[in-house]
């Protein structure tokens, strides 16, 4: 069964904001809403990413679907740019199976945010 949603604990609800806003702008999320210390972040009509202020933060992990490889690139190239630390760069994993591209970010509370494209290119 797919996971209906998921969240990642941060310290710093306003950085978290813009940091997820500008990351995850390639795969097509945005801030569907803010309601006390949670951000609700989705691709469509419900959001099924939620950041919430809470400690301890850190250590989690979610792999978000991209459409295509370079959708995986520019997910890496925002994260990046939006104050992320690379914890793999965009390429081949082919441990997992011969198609799987994907890229690793942390955030700026340590959760790894993954984006990942099992299409061959």
């Amino acid at each position: 069964m797919p996971i209906d949603h998921a969240a990642m604990n941060v310290t710093d609800l306003e950085r978290s904001k813009t940091f997820y806003s500008d990351a995850l702008k390639p795969l097509g999320y945005s801030l569907m809403f803010e309601v006390d210390d949670f951000l609700g972040f989705g691709d469509g009509q419900m959001p099924n990413l939620g950041v919430v202020r809470r400690e301890p933060a850190g250590g989690g992990h979610v792999a978000l679907s991209a459409s295509d490889r370079a959708t995986v690139d520019a997910f890496h190239d925002a994260a990046m740019a939006a104050g992320g630390t690379d914890n793999g760069p965009p390429g081949l994993r082919e441990h997992y199976h011969p198609t799987y591209y994907s890229a690793y970010v942390r955030d700026p509370d340590g959760n790894n945010i993954e984006a990942v494209c099992h299409r061959p290119e």
